[in-house]
């Protein structure tokens, strides 16, 4: 059985109200494995109907995201260029994405990991395996969720 565990964060106090208003739609997602790729493509696209800007590598999604303009962040924790939180960090420097909520992807499931993610603002840590007929509603969950605090 597929157990998929979310640990939640409140959203920074900074967060900008226009854009957590709207509904989300665009969400940037970085992961090495390409077939992860696909499975959180098709879930989020299929289930969800959002749009998917999908990236083998830190390096490509920080690269593209001043042009992709996120409204949300689905990041691969343990990747071979950048870890999930050095993306994090270069993708919230840049000109308007600084509150953009993230959401990382991890097979790294202690406690301590994810309360060090909470104490630096993540929105959320979903753990591998996702499932895929649940990850669109748990995405959708936790943009409400941000978007009220």
């Amino acid at each position: 059985m597929n157990m998929t565990t979310i640990v939640e964060f409140p959203a920074k106090e900074s967060e900008e109200i226009s854009v957590m208003s709207k509904p989300l739609e665009t969400i940037l997602h970085v992961d090495d494995d390409a077939d992860i790729r696909v499975i959180i493509k098709m879930s989020l696209e299929t289930v969800g109907s959002f749009n998917v800007h999908q990236f083998a590598s830190g390096q490509e999604a920080v690269e593209a995201a001043a042009s992709v303009q996120p409204q949300m962040l689905l990041l691969d924790m343990m990747m071979p260029d950048m870890s999930g939180e050095e993306v994090w960090k270069l993708i919230t420097q840049q000109p308007g994405l600084a509150t953009v909520p993230t959401v990382f992807l991890t097979a790294k499931a202690e406690d301590s990991f994810s309360q060090e993610l909470r104490r630096k603002g993540a929105a959320a840590v979903i753990t591998k395996p996702v499932d895929p007929m649940l990850l669109a509603s748990q995405i959708k969950e936790i943009w409400h969720k941000a978007s009220q605090s």
